[in-house]
């Protein structure tokens, strides 16, 4: 089957696109790595670009009243749980924005977490801390539900100086109110170049011991990712890069290999190869998810690259 991926130019779909080169080869004319897929493990769900926060280095570009992708609701979703269960889903994943933010998102929670297990990526801030009434129930639901909570850095002035006064504070508490409450939780944290992992790791354990938390809460690191359409110089990967991974068991850590994302733009629902990408209408030309899931996943945009150098997932640990 020929996906609408593979055969709408990219010049047609994003102006700037072009400054990474078309679909299927690099700027300089050399085939480009490419990703097949493999199954069907984890169908992630982007509640909406808004959020209580208006951090400057937020790969969405998120802030207070933000659309620039819409708000989901339950009923945009159903058809693709029903359809995701069909293909051997095994795990319903969110993130924003703040998915707390979004008024229907308890129902969506709700009626996903009856189905498979469910991962939330949240600030665990005010937009959390006030629906705590609402998550207790759901811990009798049939399947678990997890939470990822952005704590960027081991130091609270640090963290604060992009999130806002206070936010270190409101997220520890947030992860208490979780741990407290006998939810999984683990934690983003923002990675520097060069930098230590274990001295940094190492602080934020500290922390953790110093407020009542379990030392050995699990993290996961990002690079920054840079906003919404933004570009850098990361090298394109051809297909000779990709001879680094020559199995289907060594691609299996490219998210594309295993996982799509729901996106509402302009009141549709799009499905996007990647938790990373919805800056690049290639990566989203479908409203089919049987059909994304049969296309060829080209490597062309430049987070990309942290895939391929790091391993880089947004999948929980």
């Amino acid at each position: 089957m020929t996906s609408m991926l593979q055969r709408i130019p990219v010049t047609e779909l994003m102006p700037n696109a072009s400054s990474r080169g078309p679909w299927t080869h690099t700027r300089a004319g050399e085939p480009r790595g490419y990703v097949d897929f493999q199954r069907l493990k984890e169908l992630w769900i982007h509640t909406g670009t808004a959020c209580n926060l208006a951090c400057p280095f937020c790969l969405e570009g998120s802030h207070p009243g933000d659309d620039r992708l819409n708000a989901m609701k339950l009923d945009d979703l159903r058809p693709y749980f029903d359809e995701a269960e069909t293909l051997g889903v095994e795990q319903f994943s969110f993130t924003g924005g703040e998915p707390f933010v979004i008024k229907g998102f308890i129902d969506i929670l709700v009626d996903a977490s009856a189905r498979r297990p469910c991962f939330v990526l949240t600030n665990a801030t005010d937009p959390l801390l006030r629906r705590t009434h609402q998550l207790l129930p759901l811990k009798e639901q049939p399947y678990p539900i997890r939470f990822r909570v952005s704590l960027d850095y081991p130091n609270a002035a640090r963290h604060d100086r992009d999130r806002g006064e206070g936010s270190f504070a409101k997220a520890l508490e947030g992860i208490r109110w979780l741990h407290d409450n006998d939810f999984e939780v683990s934690i983003a944290r923002q990675m520097d170049p060069n930098e230590d992992s274990d001295t940094v790791e190492n602080a934020f354990r500290h922390i953790f011991r110093t407020n009542g938390l379990p030392a050995n809460l699990a993290f996961t690191a990002f690079p920054d990712f840079g906003p919404p359409g933004s570009e850098d110089d990361t090298p394109e990967i051809t297909e000779t890069c990709m001879e680094k991974y020559p199995t289907a068991e060594s691609q299996a850590h490219f998210m594309c290999s295993y996982s799509r994302m729901l996106v509402k733009q302009n009141g549709q629902v799009r499905v996007y190869a990647c938790t990373l990408v919805d800056d690049d209408p290639d990566y989203g030309a479908t409203t089919s998810l049987r059909e994304s899931l049969e296309t060829r996943m080209m490597l062309r945009h430049h987070r990309c690259f942290s895939c391929y150098r790091f391993g880089a997932s947004c999948s929980a640990p």
